[in-house]
């Protein structure tokens, strides 16, 4: 297919591709589908070879957000029966990083529901950072605590984070429509805060609320000329309780095609499947490793995911290997600057960081309140009915009742 031959040549050049070209990767049919993912393939192993690195959540504190954002099980009034608790103390954040740190994964994502950090929140935070990176050599920290004020990006940078999470969600057109608390320039503030004080930058998306094609590509572009390190692409999990409950509008060949877009835009960033993998991919999570890159293993913020255990064979049953510590994620001309940017823009064909925007926990990228589903536990779950297709499958839906806030082991 001539559009997919271009497509990989502009990914290896890191050569944005047209809107229309974007557009017609979502389009392609069922018949096309394995020719589009080979195509993607390409393109993710010239840049990351066959490694698959594992990030691994914390939440630090739970529920009671006062932002309404529709698909968060955290926003204001909800009614979702999630885990509510307030600040975890750094050992125990300490102690919650350790079972992911152990199953194998590089990077810690710290997140806390709420609009965004007080100056003693940061400290809290910054002292949690402190006892995870006193403990594991070589551990990223990711924080992601919501919209950041003057100054408070610098102290996390001190503190030893080594990246900030805030995500785009979804187009700029539509925002407005998910969220009235805040706006999209409020979560553009934030990333170029976060970007500016030297940390990498992590931001995505959420599929499946009801967008358009143009909708998706519009929030992939703008991602690209965020120029963020790190891409987390989350399917939305329609949590009973939350607006978008009756949300569920993705296949898993849908999923794909995303995901396959995403990479064709952001060719040489960590590409991340985040929330709803587990759902909405469900068998075929293991052919969209070849797209992208990164994974969370185990647990999500408020929902469960598939046991750690199954994420490994996954991954070995698929050809890949984990990403180690001491291997470097990012090609070399993305960490050649301060904060792991792209280098050059220019070169990148990022263009300027204005009109991109951020996003926000629940979407995940350093996490998803919302953004993960339940595909087994930690013991092996009784298999489940195949659904009708099409069919919403709740069944693969749980709230969380374990790991940080319990006193369950977690999930790992």
């Amino acid at each position: 297919m001539d559009l997919l031959n271009t497509l990989v040549d502009k990914g290896l050049r890191r050569e944005l591709p047209t809107r229309e070209e974007a557009l017609a990767v979502l389009a392609t049919s069922d018949d096309d589908l394995l020719d589009v993912v080979a195509a993607a393939g390409k393109v993710r192993r010239h840049w990351f070879g066959r490694r698959v690195k594992l990030n691994y959540l914390v939440n630090l504190k739970s529920g009671l957000c006062p932002e309404d954002c529709s698909y968060c099980s955290q926003r204001l009034g909800s009614t979702t029966g999630i885990l509510k608790y307030t600040w975890l103390k750094p050992d125990q954040a300490s102690q919650a990083a350790a079972a992911g740190l152990a199953g194998g994964a590089k990077r810690v994502c710290l997140v806390a529901s709420g609009r965004g950090p007080t100056d003693r929140d940061v400290d809290r935070v910054s002292e949690t950072i402190k006892a995870i990176k006193d403990q594991n050599e070589g551990v990223e920290v990711c924080a992601c605590l919501g919209l950041l004020s003057d100054g408070q990006a610098e102290r996390l940078r001190d503190a030893g984070a080594d990246a900030y999470n805030h995500n785009l969600n979804t187009s700029e057109g539509t925002y407005g429509d998910i969220t009235t608390t805040h706006t999209y320039a409020d979560r553009v503030d934030t990333v170029q805060k976060a970007h500016g004080a030297g940390l990498s930058a992590c931001s995505g998306l959420i599929a499946g609320m009801g967008e358009s094609d143009e909708d998706l590509v519009d929030v992939v572009y703008s991602l690209r000329e965020l120029d963020p390190d790190s891409v987390p692409v989350n399917f939305l999990i329609p949590v009973e309780g939350t607006p978008l409950a009756k949300e569920w509008n993705l296949t898993p060949q849908r999923c794909l095609r995303i995901l396959a877009m995403v990479r064709f835009v952001c060719p040489d960033v960590e590409v991340r499947i985040a929330g709803g993998r587990e759902v909405h991919l469900r068998t075929m999570q293991p052919l969209a490793l070849n797209l992208a890159n990164s994974i969370f293993l185990g647990d999500y913020l408020t929902t469960e995911g598939q046991a750690g255990k199954a994420d490994l064979e996954m991954i070995a049953d698929a050809g890949f290997e984990v990403e180690g510590t001491d291997q470097v994620t990012l090609p070399e001309h993305r960490t050649e600057t301060a904060g792991g940017g792209c280098g050059s823009h220019e070169a990148a064909g990022c263009g300027s960081h204005d009109g991109a925007g951020c996003g926000s926990h629940e979407s995940a990228g350093c996490g998803s309140h919302d953004g993960g589903g339940v595909c087994g536990t930690a013991a092996a779950a009784p298999a489940a009915a195949a659904a009708p297709a099409g069919e919403p499958r709740t069944d693969l839906v749980a709230v969380r009742r374990r790991g940080a806030g319990t006193d369950l082991a977690p999930n790992a």
